[in-house]
């Protein structure tokens, strides 16, 4: 991938996990890898994770740690290394970005399947410009415009690839909707309506499942609050739950972690009307909006 995509977040991860393997492969610690490297083992940790970026320094003594002599082989993984620091097209946005969500907007521009349940408004993707521009000053009372513009431009640059010309090459979408995040009224009634249009005409989109969850249901599996699965179409790469907080954010990719939040999605999904019918509620919300 070029230096304005997505990839450096995933090269992380891919370099982290094959550390994490060959480290394992030796029966060496964690600590006994930070002490070769002059780090933590928590540093380790993170590495493997692929949170943090890499000095070719170190992963060249990992490697020699690891026993990893074969020149073609090292070449690989410190060619991994450089491309895994190259900084992502959103990395002029940090300004105004929470610390935790650069990581998130990388993952999820390199995701091939994007799953998601939405309970406060409408997520960030399917966001006119008008309903994200009021999302984000209600957001962040006293920031100035600038700030404002900014995190608007960085939401709609985020939906370049979903809503492509060419549909072919964008990643699936999948999304219920509580009917909450379409009643909770964000700008005035112009920008409401026009929300409303953009999630009809988006929702006939072919990499697109647009699903209501409605009042009428009552309690349901998606209780707990929003939530965001990524899936990647490298094989090596485990899915990730991203949860939002006020203050933080967790990335979730222990499989029994996923496993919970696939099924409460799954659960959701079985329980809204399908995506035909959904778009009635669509309707007629906008009739009476």
């Amino acid at each position: 991938m070029s230096a304005g995509e997505p990839g450096s977040v995933v090269r992380r991860m891919l370099l982290g996990s094959q550390l994490r393997r060959l480290r394992e492969a030796r029966g060496i610690t964690r600590e006994a890898a930070g002490y070769s490297i002059r780090a933590s083992e928590s540093k380790i940790s993170r590495m493997e994770l692929g949170r943090v970026s890499f000095k070719t320094r170190d992963v060249e003594d990992l490697l020699t740690l690891y026993g990893v002599d074969a020149e073609a082989e090292r070449e690989s993984l410190l060619s991994l290394a450089r491309e895994a620091n190259v900084a992502g097209w959103w990395h002029s946005y940090t300004d105004v970005l929470p610390s935790w969500f650069p990581t998130y907007v990388g993952l999820e521009g390199a995701a091939h399947l994007i799953r998601v349940y939405e309970v406060q408004f409408v997520h960030g993707l399917l966001q006119t410009e008008e309903y994200a521009r009021a999302v984000v000053r209600r957001g962040m009372k006293g920031a100035s415009t600038a700030d404002v513009e900014r995190r608007v431009a960085l939401r709609l640059e985020r939906q370049k690839h979903l809503l492509a010309d060419d549909p072919e090459g964008a990643p699936e979408f999948h999304i219920v909707l509580d009917e909450a995040a379409l009643r909770r009224p964000y700008g005035d009634r112009e920008v409401m309506r026009g929300q409303l249009r953009h999630l009809i005409e988006v929702s006939e989109r072919p990499n697109v499942r647009l699903q209501v969850m409605p009042f009428g249901l009552g309690g349901h599996s998606g209780e707990s609050g929003a939530f965001t699965l990524l899936s990647f179409p490298e094989s090596d790469l485990s899915d990730v739950v991203y949860v939002e907080q006020l203050t933080s954010a967790l990335y979730l990719d222990k499989r029994e972690d996923v496993i919970q939040y696939e099924q409460a999605l799954k659960e959701l999904q079985q329980d809204s009307p399908g995506p035909a019918e959904s778009r009635d509620i669509l309707r007629g919300i906008l009739q009476l909006t």
